[in-house]
Formats: C-alpha cells, structure tokens, sequence
C-alpha cells in the first residue's frame, strides 16, 4: 500500500496480514490414521511457483470475456487509507508492498481492468470496508522489490526474474455507512468470504454474491 509520506509501500506495517504461516508438527501418537491426502488451502501454501490452475482457487484465474469480478484489499488508515487515497492525482495509486505470493498472484493474474475492488481500513479498533476502487492498470513488476534502501526490498527478487507484482488502483466511492468485520461476520450470506476465512492476507477474492451483499450493507445500489 502507498504510505503518507515519499515512499509508497502498501504492506510492511501489514507484515502480519502477509506474513508465511509456520509449519506444524504433528507427533506420531497424535497422527491420524492413514486415510485420502488431505489438500491444504493454496492460500495458505503458495509458493513462488505453486500451480494454481486447478484446486479450489481456480475459479479466481478464470473468467468469461468481459466478465468483472471483485476484490478486498487491505491497508492500515494510519499508514494508508482511503482518504489519502482520494488525495492522490488522479484519486489513483499504485498498490505495491505485498510480499506473499497468494496474494501476489491475485494482483499478478486474477485482476483484470475494471475489475471492483473494496478498501478494507485493517489492524484498527474496527476493520472495516470503507470504500470502493476500481483497478487502472493490471498487475506490472513492483519497483520496490529492487530498491536496496526500501523496507519492501527482497534480494530475491530480480530484475530479470522479479518475484512481486502490484497493480494501480482508482477510488471510485468512499462509504458513508462503511461495512465493518463485526457486522459481516453476522451475516450468513458472508460466512464463507475469503476476507473472514483467511483474514491474514492482504488481498483476496470476494463472489458476486458477496459485492452485493456488501453494497446493501454499505448503503450502495446493488
């Protein structure tokens, strides 16, 4: 995410949000008996090179022509938020700093031009979706990646061979009746909504259904 201040980074105070989960042990004793493999979420899993293809996620990478489809992504109000946001030329912004290749691959290669994104304010008293972007230019390398002296800097990442990716992102609406976790958590109908499930990543999918659950919450049109 953009920061206040010269530098735009998006993500280094959400180190948490994209932080790769430890690994857990299992002893022996306590293993369960042998049975089918058991698939653990790519979310939660990918690598620089996990295939994506097929799996549970899959539907995010596919879409017919001229399908739109929607998003979450999220920044600290104190680092960035939307009202920063609209301050910028062009009520546009790069969205760089994210360092977790799930979430990488959904700016890299499931956002599309035009697609709907909601600004999620997170790590506050009350997260909470706050607004509405569009996206303005699909998913192109992250700069930051490179820069020796940047908090975003990764040795790993190569100009020949970069590992991160970002996008740009247009504010189209700013709420005035912003959707918080609480109040999604209550409701059925989001009771399987990425951003619940899976609240450690930065960026993650949001079904038709659930944008315009979400649009009535907020007061929009659906």
């Amino acid at each position: 995410m953009p920061t206040k201040k010269t530098t735009k980074s998006k993500s280094s105070a959400r180190a948490s949000t994209n932080a790769k989960p430890k690994k857990k042990t299992v002893s022996k004793a306590s293993a369960a008996p042998k049975g089918p493999p058991v698939v653990e979420d790519e979310m939660d899993t990918a690598s620089a090179t996990t295939p994506y293809e097929q799996g549970k996620w899959a539907w995010v990478f596919k879409r017919s022509e001229g399908e739109v489809r929607s998003w979450v992504v999220k920044s600290e109000p104190g680092i960035f938020s939307f009202d920063d946001l609209l301050r910028r030329h062009g009520r546009t912004t790069c969205w760089d700093g994210v360092r977790n290749f799930a979430a990488r691959n959904f700016l890299r290669d499931g956002m599309k031009m035009n697609d709907r994104v909601f600004f999620y304010h997170s790590m506050d008293g009350s997260p909470m979706i706050v607004g509405e972007c569009t996206v303005a230019r699909e998913g192109y390398v992250d700069h930051t990646a490179f820069d020796l002296k940047h908090r975003h800097y990764d040795p790993d990442s190569k100009q020949d061979n970069p590992q991160w990716y970002m996008v740009d992102l247009c504010a189209v609406a700013q709420y005035t009746r912003p959707v918080t976790l609480q109040a999604m958590k209550l409701k059925a109908a989001l009771k399987d909504m990425a951003l619940i499930r899976i609240g450690r990543l930065s960026v993650t999918p949001v079904t038709e259904k659930e944008y315009k659950v979400i649009r009535v919450m907020a007061g929009e049109r659906s």
